[in-house]
Protein backbone atom coordinates (compact mmCIF):
# COMPACT_ATOMS: atom_id res chain seq x y z
CA UNK A 1 0.00 0.00 0.00
CA UNK A 2 1.56 3.38 -0.82
CA UNK A 3 2.18 5.36 1.99
CA UNK A 4 -0.01 8.15 0.50
CA UNK A 5 -2.85 5.76 1.25
CA UNK A 6 -3.89 6.76 4.57
CA UNK A 7 -3.28 9.75 4.31
CA UNK A 8 -5.57 10.63 1.66
CA UNK A 9 -7.92 8.60 3.64
CA UNK A 10 -8.04 10.79 6.30
CA UNK A 11 -8.94 13.23 4.55
CA UNK A 12 -11.42 11.63 3.13
CA UNK A 13 -12.79 11.11 6.35
CA UNK A 14 -13.11 14.08 6.95
CA UNK A 15 -15.54 15.06 4.13
CA UNK A 16 -17.55 11.77 4.17
CA UNK A 17 -18.33 13.19 8.27
CA UNK A 18 -19.02 16.73 7.24
CA UNK A 19 -21.31 15.31 4.25
CA UNK A 20 -23.16 12.96 7.05
CA UNK A 21 -23.26 16.23 9.22
CA UNK A 22 -25.22 18.57 6.49
CA UNK A 23 -27.66 15.62 4.75
CA UNK A 24 -28.53 15.44 8.84
CA UNK A 25 -29.23 19.84 8.60
CA UNK A 26 -30.66 20.17 5.08
CA UNK A 27 -34.01 20.82 6.49
CA UNK A 28 -36.51 23.36 5.58
CA UNK A 29 -36.03 26.84 6.80
CA UNK A 30 -31.88 26.36 6.81
CA UNK A 31 -29.98 28.62 5.21
CA UNK A 32 -26.90 27.27 2.66
CA UNK A 33 -25.11 29.48 4.60
CA UNK A 34 -25.66 27.56 7.92
CA UNK A 35 -24.51 24.82 6.21
CA UNK A 36 -21.23 26.51 4.71
CA UNK A 37 -20.91 27.16 8.46
CA UNK A 38 -21.25 23.94 10.06
CA UNK A 39 -19.08 22.65 6.79
CA UNK A 40 -16.08 24.75 7.59
CA UNK A 41 -16.07 24.28 11.58
CA UNK A 42 -15.89 20.76 11.63
CA UNK A 43 -13.80 20.39 8.67
CA UNK A 44 -11.45 23.13 11.34
CA UNK A 45 -12.40 20.99 14.09
CA UNK A 46 -10.85 17.62 12.15
CA UNK A 47 -7.40 19.67 11.84
CA UNK A 48 -8.26 19.91 8.16
CA UNK A 49 -8.58 22.95 5.85
CA UNK A 50 -11.53 23.95 3.37
CA UNK A 51 -10.21 22.92 0.03
CA UNK A 52 -12.94 25.18 -2.01
CA UNK A 53 -12.69 28.10 0.68
CA UNK A 54 -10.51 30.44 -1.49
CA UNK A 55 -10.46 28.01 -4.75
CA UNK A 56 -9.41 30.30 -7.66
CA UNK A 57 -11.29 33.19 -5.40
CA UNK A 58 -14.70 30.81 -4.19
CA UNK A 59 -15.98 32.42 -1.10
CA UNK A 60 -17.26 28.95 0.39
CA UNK A 61 -16.39 25.89 1.83
CA UNK A 62 -18.79 23.78 0.31
CA UNK A 63 -20.69 24.15 -2.88
CA UNK A 64 -24.20 23.72 -2.59
CA UNK A 65 -26.61 23.78 -5.40
CA UNK A 66 -30.62 23.66 -5.28
CA UNK A 67 -32.95 22.73 -7.86
CA UNK A 68 -31.87 23.61 -11.11
CA UNK A 69 -28.46 24.47 -10.13
CA UNK A 70 -26.08 21.39 -11.15
CA UNK A 71 -22.23 22.58 -9.57
CA UNK A 72 -20.86 25.07 -8.00
CA UNK A 73 -23.75 26.92 -6.24
CA UNK A 74 -22.02 29.68 -3.56
CA UNK A 75 -24.09 29.37 -0.11
CA UNK A 76 -26.45 32.53 1.20
CA UNK A 77 -27.51 33.71 4.33
CA UNK A 78 -30.90 34.66 1.75
CA UNK A 79 -30.79 31.07 0.35
CA UNK A 80 -33.45 29.47 2.76
CA UNK A 81 -34.16 25.96 1.75
CA UNK A 82 -37.90 25.10 1.21
CA UNK A 83 -39.57 21.50 1.48
CA UNK A 84 -39.10 20.44 -1.65
CA UNK A 85 -36.19 21.55 -2.50
CA UNK A 86 -33.52 18.95 -3.88
CA UNK A 87 -29.68 20.14 -2.79
CA UNK A 88 -26.23 18.91 -3.96
CA UNK A 89 -23.66 19.62 -1.29
CA UNK A 90 -19.70 19.31 -2.77
CA UNK A 91 -16.98 19.57 -0.29
CA UNK A 92 -13.49 19.05 -0.27
CA UNK A 93 -10.69 19.23 2.43
CA UNK A 94 -7.05 19.26 2.84
CA UNK A 95 -5.59 17.10 5.62
CA UNK A 96 -1.38 16.64 5.91
CA UNK A 97 -1.50 17.91 2.20
CA UNK A 98 -4.28 15.34 0.69
CA UNK A 99 -7.29 16.10 -0.49
CA UNK A 100 -10.75 14.71 -0.49
CA UNK A 101 -13.91 15.81 -2.68
CA UNK A 102 -16.87 13.75 -2.21
CA UNK A 103 -20.29 15.33 -2.94
CA UNK A 104 -24.30 14.13 -2.30
CA UNK A 105 -27.47 15.08 -3.28
CA UNK A 106 -30.21 15.49 -0.50
CA UNK A 107 -34.21 15.55 -0.92
CA UNK A 108 -35.38 18.35 1.54
CA UNK A 109 -38.41 17.72 3.30
CA UNK A 110 -40.92 15.92 0.41
CA UNK A 111 -39.23 15.87 -3.00
CA UNK A 112 -41.62 14.51 -6.00
CA UNK A 113 -41.21 11.34 -7.37
CA UNK A 114 -39.34 11.96 -10.52
CA UNK A 115 -36.65 13.97 -8.22
CA UNK A 116 -36.02 10.70 -6.18
CA UNK A 117 -35.57 8.91 -8.95
CA UNK A 118 -33.32 11.79 -10.97
CA UNK A 119 -30.97 11.73 -7.61
CA UNK A 120 -30.84 7.76 -6.87
CA UNK A 121 -30.19 7.08 -10.63
CA UNK A 122 -27.17 9.32 -10.30
CA UNK A 123 -25.95 7.98 -7.58
CA UNK A 124 -26.19 4.33 -9.11
CA UNK A 125 -24.28 5.54 -12.26
CA UNK A 126 -21.14 6.67 -9.28
CA UNK A 127 -21.02 3.43 -7.99
CA UNK A 128 -21.64 1.33 -11.12
CA UNK A 129 -18.45 3.76 -12.31
CA UNK A 130 -16.73 3.06 -8.68
CA UNK A 131 -17.30 -0.57 -9.97
CA UNK A 132 -15.30 -0.02 -12.65
CA UNK A 133 -11.63 1.18 -11.58
CA UNK A 134 -9.73 -1.62 -11.29
CA UNK A 135 -5.66 -2.17 -12.07
CA UNK A 136 -5.46 -2.29 -15.67
CA UNK A 137 -8.75 -1.16 -16.74
CA UNK A 138 -9.04 2.06 -18.84
CA UNK A 139 -10.46 5.32 -18.07
CA UNK A 140 -13.01 5.57 -19.94
CA UNK A 141 -14.17 2.04 -18.63
CA UNK A 142 -15.74 4.09 -15.96
CA UNK A 143 -17.52 6.53 -18.16
CA UNK A 144 -18.70 3.96 -19.51
CA UNK A 145 -20.18 2.02 -16.77
CA UNK A 146 -21.56 5.34 -15.74
CA UNK A 147 -23.01 5.97 -18.82
CA UNK A 148 -24.84 2.71 -19.07
CA UNK A 149 -26.08 2.99 -15.48
CA UNK A 150 -27.95 5.63 -16.56
CA UNK A 151 -29.44 3.50 -19.72
CA UNK A 152 -30.25 1.12 -16.92
CA UNK A 153 -32.00 3.82 -14.48
CA UNK A 154 -33.74 5.54 -17.68
CA UNK A 155 -35.13 1.90 -19.02
CA UNK A 156 -36.82 1.31 -15.21
CA UNK A 157 -37.82 4.62 -14.62
CA UNK A 158 -39.41 5.08 -17.70
CA UNK A 159 -37.92 8.45 -18.71
CA UNK A 160 -34.52 10.07 -20.14
CA UNK A 161 -31.99 11.88 -18.37
CA UNK A 162 -29.57 14.21 -19.28
CA UNK A 163 -25.88 13.57 -18.62
CA UNK A 164 -23.57 17.25 -17.95
CA UNK A 165 -20.97 16.86 -20.63
CA UNK A 166 -19.31 19.55 -19.28
CA UNK A 167 -18.26 18.89 -15.88
CA UNK A 168 -17.10 15.37 -14.63
CA UNK A 169 -14.46 13.50 -12.40
CA UNK A 170 -10.75 13.96 -12.03
CA UNK A 171 -7.68 12.92 -10.53
CA UNK A 172 -6.67 13.74 -7.13
CA UNK A 173 -4.11 13.83 -4.43
CA UNK A 174 -1.85 16.54 -3.42
CA UNK A 175 -4.06 18.93 -5.33
CA UNK A 176 -7.95 18.46 -5.52
CA UNK A 177 -7.90 18.95 -9.46
CA UNK A 178 -5.52 16.83 -11.09
CA UNK A 179 -5.44 14.65 -14.12
CA UNK A 180 -6.96 12.92 -16.00
CA UNK A 181 -10.52 14.44 -16.77
CA UNK A 182 -12.96 11.60 -16.23
CA UNK A 183 -16.02 11.86 -18.62
CA UNK A 184 -19.18 10.70 -17.50
CA UNK A 185 -20.02 9.01 -20.63
CA UNK A 186 -17.98 7.64 -24.16
CA UNK A 187 -16.76 4.62 -25.61
CA UNK A 188 -14.78 1.46 -23.25
CA UNK A 189 -11.14 1.01 -23.66
CA UNK A 190 -10.12 4.64 -24.20
CA UNK A 191 -6.92 7.11 -22.12
CA UNK A 192 -4.58 5.79 -19.87
CA UNK A 193 -4.79 2.35 -17.86
CA UNK A 194 -5.54 2.22 -14.33
CA UNK A 195 -2.82 1.61 -11.81
CA UNK A 196 -2.47 1.12 -8.35
CA UNK A 197 -1.48 4.22 -6.53
CA UNK A 198 -4.17 6.40 -8.56
CA UNK A 199 -6.96 8.08 -7.32
CA UNK A 200 -10.14 9.71 -9.05
CA UNK A 201 -13.02 11.43 -8.30
CA UNK A 202 -16.11 10.19 -9.56
CA UNK A 203 -18.88 12.39 -10.07
CA UNK A 204 -21.96 11.77 -12.76
CA UNK A 205 -24.37 14.94 -12.76
CA UNK A 206 -27.97 14.20 -14.07
CA UNK A 207 -30.43 16.48 -15.08
CA UNK A 208 -34.33 15.85 -15.33
CA UNK A 209 -34.31 17.77 -18.65
CA UNK A 210 -31.56 18.46 -21.53
CA UNK A 211 -27.54 18.11 -20.68
CA UNK A 212 -27.09 21.60 -21.57
CA UNK A 213 -25.84 24.32 -18.85
CA UNK A 214 -24.89 27.57 -18.55
CA UNK A 215 -23.16 29.33 -15.94
CA UNK A 216 -24.63 32.73 -13.79
CA UNK A 217 -22.70 35.94 -13.87
CA UNK A 218 -21.78 35.27 -10.35
CA UNK A 219 -18.96 33.00 -12.04
CA UNK A 220 -19.38 30.06 -10.55
CA UNK A 221 -23.14 28.55 -10.26
CA UNK A 222 -23.54 26.44 -13.10
CA UNK A 223 -26.99 25.59 -14.26
CA UNK A 224 -29.34 24.04 -16.53
CA UNK A 225 -30.04 25.81 -19.74
CA UNK A 226 -34.24 24.61 -19.59
CA UNK A 227 -34.34 24.60 -15.79
CA UNK A 228 -34.95 21.23 -15.43
CA UNK A 229 -33.67 20.21 -11.38
CA UNK A 230 -30.23 18.45 -11.14
CA UNK A 231 -28.46 15.96 -9.45
CA UNK A 232 -24.59 15.35 -8.15
CA UNK A 233 -23.21 12.58 -6.35
CA UNK A 234 -18.94 11.81 -5.82
CA UNK A 235 -16.74 9.77 -4.32
CA UNK A 236 -13.45 10.12 -4.29
CA UNK A 237 -11.54 6.56 -4.50
CA UNK A 238 -8.16 4.89 -4.69
CA UNK A 239 -7.05 2.33 -7.24
CA UNK A 240 -6.09 -1.30 -5.38
CA UNK A 241 -4.62 -4.46 -6.47
CA UNK A 242 -7.76 -5.47 -4.85
CA UNK A 243 -10.41 -3.37 -6.77
CA UNK A 244 -11.43 0.47 -5.59
CA UNK A 245 -10.95 1.69 -2.05
CA UNK A 246 -13.60 4.50 -1.81
CA UNK A 247 -12.03 6.96 0.42
CA UNK A 248 -14.17 9.36 1.42
CA UNK A 249 -16.66 6.53 3.11
CA UNK A 250 -18.36 7.84 5.98
CA UNK A 251 -17.21 4.14 7.75
CA UNK A 252 -13.49 4.04 8.93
Amino acid sequence: MPASWPRCARAGLVVARTLTLLTEHARPGVSTMELDDLAEQNIRDAGAVPSFKGYYGFPASICASINEQVVHGIPGRKQILADGDLISIDCGAILDGWHGDSAVTVEVGAVTGAERKLSAATRAAMLAGIAAIQPGARLTDISHAIETAVHHSEQADGRTYGIVPDYGGHGIGTSMHMEPFLPNYGKPGRGPRLRTGMALAVEPMLTLGGPDTDELPDGWTVVTSDGSRAAHWEHSVAVTDEGPWVLTDPVE
